[in-house]
């Protein structure tokens, strides 16, 4: 199965850099029922920690955040890639990247295990629809909840033509 590409929005929060502050955003998130895609957390400045959520569904993420009382930052945009685990699975699409001159200026990609894997990858604002269509991104929607896995849509329909496949 090809790797599947899609857009994905994220926002971030800074929290004080001290125990259980990242617990407590995430817990009031988990307690309104919001499903995050991803989290990356890292030391932001004097005494703060910044923390990057990648929502499943910005609009219920923003009214969470808002009755929890977060400021969020505004919405921002990047590419959650998915696949089967194999050596180069980033590569492919980092070069894609490279032949249209797109930079990356940030990337997360973990092993998910049963031999898949899952990453981030964020370009600069002006790149976002060059980068959508070098690496034949789809625009983020809810999954459909389907009985066969040949029932879901490939989002590489429009990239046949392209060598090496992702």
């Amino acid at each position: 199965m090809p790797d599947q590409i899609r857009r994905i929005d994220y926002f971030y929060l800074s929290v004080p850099d001290k125990p259980g502050e990242g617990a407590r955003a995430w817990a009031a998130l988990q307690a309104a029922g919001v499903k995050l895609l991803g989290i990356s957390a890292f030391p932001h400045g004097a005494r703060k920690f910044q923390l990057d959520l990648i929502p499943e569904d910005s609009g219920a993420f923003r009214r969470a955040a808002k009755t929890a009382g977060f400021k969020l930052s505004r919405k921002k945009t990047g590419f959650l890639i998915q696949g089967e685990d194999r050596p180069g699975a980033v590569a492919d699409a980092a070069n894609r990247l490279a032949e249209a001159n797109i930079h990356i200026i940030s990337a997360q990609v973990f092993c998910a295990g049963s031999g898949r894997y899952g990453g981030m990858l964020w370009v600069e604002a002006p790149d976002l629809r060059r980068a959508a269509k070098a690496l034949c991104a789809t625009p983020w929607q809810k999954p459909k909840v389907v009985s066969k896995t040949d029932d879901y849509p490939s989002p590489f329909d429009a990239c046949q033509d392209r060598s090496p496949s992702i």
